[in-house]
């Protein structure tokens, strides 16, 4: 007796629908999902980074044009010589990919964070994967490393010090941000059960819808399903900018004037 096999349904995103240009995940979790599974810790730092390009090449198809990963806060130097190592090394690994990737999907690539810190040949590669692809039109990836939100703003105060600047405007102080060259955040999406933003580029998130999810990030980086429930849960939100809704405010039934 034979058996029919059915079709994977195809995940699909209403174009109609709003669609966030600037998409920021804050990636967590992955030392839990490495336990869940019976894995080493740094496996599960391994399974976080895998599959980026295509997550990034999704969202891009879907109107997307900038993907940011929080991947190594300035806190996270904290952790011991072996993680940090071992994830110095996976990202280098991780960005000579990229830079294949840039070329060929024609996006430019930031790496935004104080590289004082880094592997000297990390710091190199983060260099020539900007230098390679600022050209690039067809979308931006960034990858914030070694990075704190506190510490760039401090270090913009610092630049307008240096410049001679008596009085500057949100825009003007924007171009000495380490992400002034940056869309403004439409939507950032944390993982494992995490509700908080820890750092993670204060001035670019003024304005932006947060969604706080419990599964962890290597099981976010490989689900279309989980992608397209990002894209279905911002198309539900009601952005205002701070301006309310259109109503009448005296209780009256008709729209206010």
């Amino acid at each position: 007796m034979f058996k029919f096999l059915k079709k994977k349904k195809t995940t699909v995103v209403d174009a109609s629908k709003k669609i966030p240009q600037h998409v920021a995940f804050i990636c967590d979790g992955n030392r839990r999902w490495a336990k869940e599974h019976g894995l080493p810790p740094l496996m599960g730092h391994k399974a976080g980074i895998s599959n980026f390009e295509n997550l990034v090449d999704w969202f891009m198809a879907h109107g997307v044009s900038t993907v940011t990963f929080f991947i190594f806060s300035t806190e996270n130097w904290d952790r011991s010589k072996e993680e940090v190592d071992f994830l110095m090394n996976l990202f280098y690994t991780e960005l000579k990919k990229n830079l294949k990737h840039s070329i060929e999907k024609n996006l430019r690539y930031r790496v935004i964070g104080s590289r004082d810190r880094l592997p000297k040949k990390l710091a190199k590669l983060c260099d020539e994967l900007e230098e390679k692809s600022a050209e690039n039109t067809s979308g931006t990836v960034v990858f914030a490393l070694n990075y704190g939100g506190q510490d760039e703003i401090i270090n913009a105060v610092n630049g307008i010090i240096e410049s001679g600047e008596k009085s500057i405007t949100r825009e003007s102080f924007e171009s000495f941000l380490d992400t002034g060259d940056l869309l403004p955040i439409d939507f950032m999406v944390r993982t494992s059960n995490e509700n908080r933003i820890s750092n993670f580029l204060l001035w670019k998130l003024a304005y932006a819808e947060l969604l706080f999810v419990p599964y962890h990030w290597p099981e976010l980086v490989k689900s279309k399903k989980h992608w397209a429930e990002i894209m279905e849960e911002f198309a539900k939100r009601n952005r205002r900018f701070g301006g309310g809704k259109e109503k009448d405010y005296s209780g009256k039934k008709g729209k206010s004037k």
